[in-house]
This record gives C-alpha cells, sequence and structure tokens, in this order.
C-alpha cells in the first residue's frame, strides 16, 4: 500500500525563516531626513544670492543703452521730419510732431517712453546753438545724477 504524499512547507506556501534572518537590520523608509533638505536649501539660497547679485546692475545697464538707442531714434525721425518739412519741430509741437502723418508718412509710428516710464523731454532750440535737445532724467526723475539717475541728453 502507498503512503499519501504530505505537503511540503515550500509547496504550501511556507517558506522556513533563514538562519541569519534575526540579526539583518531592518529596510530603512525611503525617502530624505530633515538635513538633507535644509542642505539642498542653503545651497539653493546661495545660488539665488549669486545670480541676483550678478544680474541686478546688468538690468540698470541696460535701461541705460536703451534710453540711449531710444535717442538716437528720436533724433533719426527729427533730421527726417527736417529734410521734409525745412525745419526741427517747435517746442509746442514737441516730438509728437514725429507721429504726425506728412506727405511721406509719420516719422514714427509712436512715442517710446524711457525705460523708468515717462516721456522724453524736447527743447528746441536746445542750449549752446544747437537745433534740440531730446533728454531723458535717468532713473530717479530728477535732474542731474550719477549712474542710473544721470540724464541722458541727445548728441546734438
Amino acid at each position: 500500500m502507498k503512503r499519501p504524499r504530505t505537503k511540503r512547507p515550500a509547496e504550501a506556501g511556507f517558506t522556513a525563516p533563514r538562519p541569519d534572518a534575526a540579526f539583518t537590520a531592518p529596510r530603512p523608509e525611503a525617502g530624505f531626513t530633515l538635513v538633507e533638505l535644509l542642505v539642498v536649501l542653503a545651497i539653493i539660497g546661495l545660488l539665488t544670492t549669486v545670480v541676483v547679485i550678478n544680474v541686478l546692475p546688468m538690468q540698470s545697464r541696460a535701461q541705460v543703452q536703451k534710453a540711449q538707442a531710444d535717442i538716437a531714434i528720436l533724433e533719426q525721425g527729427l533730421e527726417l521730419f527736417r529734410l521734409e518739412v525745412g525745419r526741427y519741430p517747435t517746442g509746442g509741437e514737441g516730438l509728437a510732431a514725429l507721429t504726425v502723418p506728412t506727405a511721406t508718412g509719420a516719422k514714427l509710428k509712436k512715442l517710446p517712453n524711457d525705460p523708468w516710464g515717462r516721456a522724453y523731454l524736447y527743447q528746441s532750440p536746445g542750449p549752446d546753438g544747437q537745433p534740440f535737445l531730446v533728454l531723458t532724467l535717468g532713473a530717479d526723475g530728477q535732474p542731474d545724477g550719477e549712474g542710473e539717475n544721470a540724464d541722458l541728453k541727445s548728441s546734438q
């Protein structure tokens, strides 16, 4: 007579404990520790500081260069106006005369504002025998000044 076959523990879904299982360390949870997060935040803060320190002076320099370019464009428009009309716009007409259509069209589509949001100033005649003066008062909006607060004038 044959004996009925019994299932071994591994076949029944059971596994025997390993002899070294009692000595293994528990598996750490996945994630970051508070110290790791603080180190990363400190590094990001340092990088942000370096970028801000290097970029902010560039912005003021770019605003000055934009104002100089705008003044050069306004000077060209004034010269085209003089060539067509025979004179520069009067102080009363101002720079707005450059946007009024003439026989050949307007010299400028619209007048630019300076980088600080104010209109460019115009004088006709200009100082020292110049035919005109186009200027902006700089970042502070006050006469004179230094750096980005300096007045920027046409080269006429």
